[in-house]
């Protein structure tokens, strides 16, 4: 059974910009903004939009995880709304067999934005950490992304 987890955060960055930065360029900023982390990113399909694949390669601050494919299974320009599942490797190899993030981006004010976070998961473990580790990671995710861009990453 699919279980959900949700979260929401506020950020200081204006929403067109958060937006290109989760739409668009996604794989250059992830190495760049957490290089302990996230050793190297490729899209290895599509063009950053719907059906995308991604494939991330983890740094040496992941222990637990050498490698994720993650496929953009929603992508609404307009609603600023992103949806990646997993596919291959990473949570899947951790007890997952279903395992989504999708990011709601919504104007706040003219530099801040709310991302409401709901993340979709099927475990054939059960535990009571799963959604609170699962939302503080994406949070701290998010604080990482917010810090780059505010420091004057494009």
């Amino acid at each position: 059974m699919i279980k959900e987890v949700k979260t929401q955060v506020n950020v200081g960055v204006e929403v067109d910009v958060l937006w290109k930065a989760f739409g668009k360029d996604l794989k250059d900023i992830l190495p760049k903004m957490m290089p302990n982390l996230v050793k190297d990113a490729d899209m290895l399909e599509g063009d950053g939009g719907l059906d995308t694949v991604y494939l991330f390669n983890f740094g040496p601050g992941l222990k637990t995880m050498t490698y994720q494919k993650e496929r953009v299974t929603e992508f609404d320009e307009f609603a600023h709304r992103i949806g990646l599942e997993v596919i291959e490797g990473g949570h899947l190899n951790h007890g997952f067999s279903h395992y989504k993030t999708t990011f709601q981006l919504t104007s706040t004010g003219e530099q801040e934005t709310l991302i409401d976070v709901t993340i979709s998961y099927e475990s054939q473990v059960e535990e009571d950490t799963i959604p609170s580790n699962s939302a503080s990671s994406t949070l701290i995710f998010i604080k990482h992304m917010e810090n780059y861009l505010m420091n004057g990453a494009t």
